[in-house]
């Protein structure tokens, strides 16, 4: 199973804060052990709000709507993909993060939707 772990931002990180020498340290550790056992499949960290766009589509027309975003609480600051057994071992894994930034920080956990979840959907939904 994939899970995507998704870093949520904080008004720090919306402000261009960068994590500290020992904050990026402790984070390369737990990137390694996450290597290590085999269940890291992607990780990244994004840049702030105010360099990115979104794109909203209204009766199929796009239109681009440049950051900053107001809400940061509801953006992502980095994530992992990762592939466990279960979402409570991803959640283990999770509760190990090193937590950076402010006071308080959140972490959301999603698993991804595979080809095989697609079709038992489509097979359930069409009575098949």
């Amino acid at each position: 199973m994939r899970f995507l772990v998704m870093v949520k931002a904080d008004e720090g990180f919306e402000k261009g804060a960068v994590p500290s020498a020992d904050e990026l340290a402790a984070m390369g550790r737990y990137n390694d052990e996450l290597i290590k056992a085999g269940v890291l499949l992607a990780g990244e960290g994004l840049l702030e709000s105010a360099r990115g766009a979104r794109v909203k589509f209204t009766n199929g027309i796009p239109t681009v709507i440049d950051g900053p975003f107001a809400e940061a609480k509801e953006l992502v600051a980095g994530f992992w993909l990762l592939d466990v057994k279960s979402k409570e071992e991803a959640i283990e894994w999770v509760k190990r993060v090193p937590c950076v930034g402010g006071a308080e920080s959140a972490i959301e956990i999603r698993q991804v939707y595979e080809a095989e979840d697609l079709i038992a959907a489509v097979n359930t939904n069409h009575g098949e």
